[in-house]
């Protein structure tokens, strides 16, 4: 295979990392509403969310805003990531929320919250990828976390202070763990993401598809998040089978046909760099 055009902007990443060759799969749609999840069980997160947004009317709107900022940082040029992340940062430092017990009112780039968001995110992706078949070692997963010390710096992180592997995620996760509770913003994020508002004419992909994936993403959560949300999940195994089976069948759809979908980073990244740039798991022992 030709090598990737030596002259060309690689972006933050480069077609090398393990995050060029993840995040080109399709399980990521996925992941990204078990993201969603897991967030919403941070109470003043989701409440700079809940505040800051009418989420029910642009859920979709907001979703493929968040699917834009992964493709740009992950394909783009550096220029185009560094100019995503200003943006986030700016938008970030214009919006506060407001504790409802206290009244206290506090910014949602609190570095603490940014940490939540971040990990939320990026441990969803590793999950989800992992357990549904792609191949990712445990070395890869540790690589992955290194490399988004990257994007956590775009949104306002101090990249040094970013868990960099699965036992610093671990740890994380763990100390944070008394700070979440499923209060009324949770709750209102799990009602919209099980039954969205669409047009009449999409109920019924609402009842054959979305439910699917968003009762999917559900159960892929931890324990302790079942337990804070209420809802029991099937046994461990039987999700991991549905995941496997759900990967395999997203995975059977040829990339070229899946990558045509907005925003198209991926073609715009081969476009750039070359077709050797290709994304996927056969370049992940290089």
């Amino acid at each position: 295979m030709a090598a990737t055009r030596s002259d060309a902007d690689p972006g933050l990443f480069g077609p090398d990392s393990v995050t060029w060759q993840a995040h080109g799969d399709p399980m990521m749609w996925i992941a990204g509403i078990r993201a969603l999840y897991l967030q919403a069980l941070h109470p003043r997160a989701v409440r700079g969310v809940t505040q800051n947004s009418d989420f029910r009317r642009d859920a979709w709107g907001r979703l493929m805003r968040t699917a834009g900022f992964v493709g740009t940082t992950t394909y783009g040029t550096t220029e185009d990531a560094e100019r995503a992340g200003a943006r986030v940062r700016k938008i970030h430092r214009m919006l506060g929320a407001t504790d409802p017990g206290t009244g206290e009112r506090y910014g949602i780039d609190e570095p603490a919250l940014l940490m939540w968001v971040h990990c939320a995110e990026i441990g969803s992706y590793l999950h989800v990828l992992r357990r549904s078949g792609y191949p990712l070692t445990d070395a890869h997963a540790d690589r992955y976390l290194a490399e988004h010390r990257h994007s956590a710096r775009l949104v306002g992180l101090d990249p040094a202070a970013v868990p960099a592997d699965r036992a610093g995620l671990a740890a994380y996760f763990a100390r944070t763990r008394r700070e979440l509770a499923a209060g009324p913003e949770a709750h209102e994020v799990d009602d919209f993401l099980r039954d969205p508002p669409v047009p009449a004419l999409l109920v019924p992909a609402r009842a054959l598809l979305w439910r699917r994936v968003a009762h999917l993403a559900y159960d892929s959560l931890p324990a302790y998040a079942h337990e804070l949300y209420g809802r029991p999940a099937p046994p461990p195994d039987t999700v991991t089978r549905r995941l496997r089976r759900t990967g395999a069948a997203l995975r059977g759809i040829p990339a070229r046909l899946r990558w045509q979908l907005p925003p198209k980073h991926i073609l715009g990244a081969m476009d750039r760099l070359g077709p050797a740039a290709r994304p996927g798991p056969h370049r992940l022992g290089r």
